[in-house]
């Protein structure tokens, strides 16, 4: 009879669960450990924000299968067949007799686990600066259910007025969302010069705007440089611009791969700082795999390494490690780094390559800003949606977008995600086979009407200019800066230094303009501004630009 497949996985959130599982499946009787150092298994931490705010009621729920069931040590002994000690760290592993000494941190005894196969899901560790008051009470990070739960009593006992949330990425965007939903005062501090690194800055220019107008003072550019407190507990953040009073500080930071266990072990460290893998998830030692939140991943766009932790990511890799332990050839190519997230009633995913990754990396590209309603524009449920597309103009290949706005985002992001796996062009994309009822999208998609624009510029056919370079001209250049939208609309709110001509009297006012100037046509989402640009180089004018966006992606100040 042939031995027992030993399998020991390290860590029991979200990817050693799914080893775990997926291994049994192929192989019931495989004798499969998992150690986990903390003592919650299996649980949504992409939810945590949600439990903070009351969304999610009960902590059980973060837990849970779908049919109700608590993924605890006795679900996975009893329903999976595998043995959980939690409460346990693996502090060494010994590659050369293939065991991992497992240390009880109640009691300190230790013991050596044999295996024929090890499992690295040691996840990753939330970034703590070296800033002087990190110690004081009060001072959370969102990385666990410990936090959640701190975080979640004082907010109960109405103890937390004013927040200052340090760190304006996804873990940031998304507690602060749900402390204003508990009536906390809260202020952001971002050192760099915009939050949400994921997007470019004239996209999370708008989602910080949106910030605002639900209270949350945004601090780009701004560093936090002390904690102070009275009695212990944390009372003052001074930053750069000033001191904030405080009741709670949660830092949102970031993560970093937690790769103690891969050194000490000997593996390679790949370029990003996680533990380097190959397709199949193997280590540089065959018998050990890394998934998750600690291994890197391959950018399928540049073919470069990538580190981008999603607990999406790490339950395929979960998935495609088993399928290999068990003796099965499976692959996991690599990542677009697709993210989404809610921010308050905005909708705000990416996919692929942003503006500044493709310019990094070498593309020559060019950029569509397309606002529209996300269905029907005549029907009571549609929506504002921003997107912005990245595309190579030399193979006029999709790589990447960008969604903001309180539309359905998400199924955008998605369709380019696909869209960038299968190499598309936007010529392909345009004609995509989409969907199309009132109610749930427009005739024309607004992800196929940013492939058509992107034709058009890609033609000739229209010469866009962003918002970020028009503004440069009007401070440098004689521009003309011509909204064509109704004579209401501009009383509403204008951008500075434009001028109103309606674009059905446009025709009969040309003489109005002087066509050896520069001019700039927009209007809300600029396709009156598009047809403008027609109307003005059929007329004669010399240099005639449609601003990327018109009003409604225009991320600088506007007059009301």
């Amino acid at each position: 009879m042939a031995a027992k497949l030993k399998v020991v996985i390290v860590g029991g959130v979200a990817a050693g669960p799914k080893v775990a599982s997926k291994i049994i499946r192929l192989q019931q009787d495989a004798e499969v450990t998992i150690l986990e150092k903390g003592k919650f298994l299996s649980y949504a931490g992409c939810g945590l924000p949600y439990y903070v705010s009351g969304v999610v009621k009960e902590q059980a729920e973060l837990m849970s299968t779908a049919a109700g069931a608590v993924r605890d040590p006795v679900f996975f002994q009893k329903v999976k067949n595998v043995v959980v000690r939690s409460g346990t760290e693996a502090v060494e592993v010994d590659r050369d007799h293939k065991r991992v000494l497992a240390r009880d941190l109640a009691s300190g005894e230790e013991t050596w686990l044999d295996y024929d196969y090890l499992v690295l899901a040691t996840g990753a560790t939330p970034v703590k600066p070296p800033i002087p008051g990190m110690d004081l009470e009060h001072v959370f990070t969102l990385h666990g259910v410990n936090d959640a739960e701190g975080i979640r009593h004082l907010l109960s006992q109405d103890r937390a007025r004013d927040v200052v949330v340090i760190g304006g990425g996804l873990i940031g965007v998304e507690v602060t969302e749900a402390l204003v939903e508990k009536g906390c005062r809260v202020t952001m501090v971002e050192l760099a010069d915009q939050i949400l690194g994921m997007l470019d800055w004239d996209m999370a220019k708008l989602v910080e705007q949106h910030m605002e107008s639900h209270g949350v003072k945004v601090l780009t550019n701004t560093t936090a440089t002390a904690f102070e407190g009275e009695g212990g507990q944390v009372k003052h953040v001074v930053t750069s611009q000033g001191v904030l009073p405080v009741d709670m500080v949660i830092l949102g930071i970031g993560v970093r791969p937690n790769v103690t266990l891969a050194r000490q072990a000997g593996l390679e460290i790949g370029r990003t700082g996680a533990i380097k893998v190959d397709d199949h998830l193997r280590t540089s030692d065959p018998k050990i795999f890394a998934v998750g939140d600690c291994a890197e991943n391959v950018d399928l766009v540049t073919g470069e390494p990538a580190y981008v932790p999603l607990g999406s990511t790490a339950n395929k890799h979960g998935r495609v490690a088993a399928i290999n332990i068990c003796g099965g050839d499976d692959t996991y190519p690599g990542i677009l780094g697709s993210a989404v997230c809610k921010v308050f009633d905005f909708c705000v995913g990416r996919t692929g390559l942003t503006e500044r990754q493709a310019r990094a990396s070498g593309f020559d590209i060019l950029t569509v800003h397309s606002p529209a309603p996300d269905r029907a524009h005549y029907m009571p449920t549609a929506k504002s949606l921003m997107m912005k597309l990245v595309v190579d103009r030399q193979s006029r290949k999709l790589l990447g977008l960008q969604s903001v706005g309180p539309g359905a985002g998400d199924k955008r992001v998605d369709v380019a995600a696909m869209a960038i796996t299968a190499g598309m062009t936007v010529d392909q994309l345009a004609k995509a086979d989409l969907c199309y009822a009132p109610p749930y999208g427009p005739a024309m998609d607004n992800i196929i009407t940013a492939a058509d624009i992107a034709r058009n510029k890609l033609s000739g056919a229209m010469n866009g200019i962003t918002a970020r370079e028009a503004r440069e001209w009007l401070q440098q250049e004689d521009v003309v800066f011509l909204d064509v939208r109704s004579p209401g609309e501009f009383e509403q709110v204008r951008l500075p230094g434009s001028i109103n001509i309606p674009l059905g009297t446009l025709r009969g006012r040309l003489h109005e303009l002087d066509k050896d100037k520069p001019v700039i046509a927009f209007c809300k989402i600029s396709l009156r501004g598009y047809e403008a640009g027609l109307i003005l180089k059929h007329a004669g004018f010399k240099d005639v630009r449609v601003l990327d966006g018109g009003i409604a992606m225009w991320p600088y100040e506007k007059v009301q």
